[in-house]
């Protein structure tokens, strides 16, 4: 009788365990779906950023061409904006590194 005790404890135990694995593998392919289900939507972001990125990259350019700035200067708000004098300018030097 207490061989069937012991018996019965040593199955239950393997039961238990094999269920507490089967579940944790069961949970660990579940997360693994739920990213691969999102991998396409994040993907479409990243293009969608990546076509903004490059529409912006466009528009910078266009707006720093020399022909826009010279449009912008004929424009009364920045008829203020000159060129500077060459006693304006202030040139500094790079610090040089400190000698051992």
């Amino acid at each position: 009788m207490n061989t069937r005790k012991v018996l019965f404890f040593q199955i239950l135990v393997c039961i238990s365990c094999a269920a507490f694995t089967l579940y944790g593998l069961i949970d660990r392919q579940n997360e693994l779906t739920e990213l691969r289900l999102a991998i396409p939507s994040l993907k479409k972001e990243v293009e969608r950023i990546e076509k903004d990125n490059i529409r912006l990259s466009y528009e910078i350019d266009r707006f720093e061409s020399p022909i826009h700035l010279m449009e912008l200067q004929r424009k009364p708000e920045f008829g203020h904006l000159h060129y500077p004098y060459k006693n304006d300018i202030v040139v500094l030097e790079e610090p040089q590194p400190l000698q051992d």
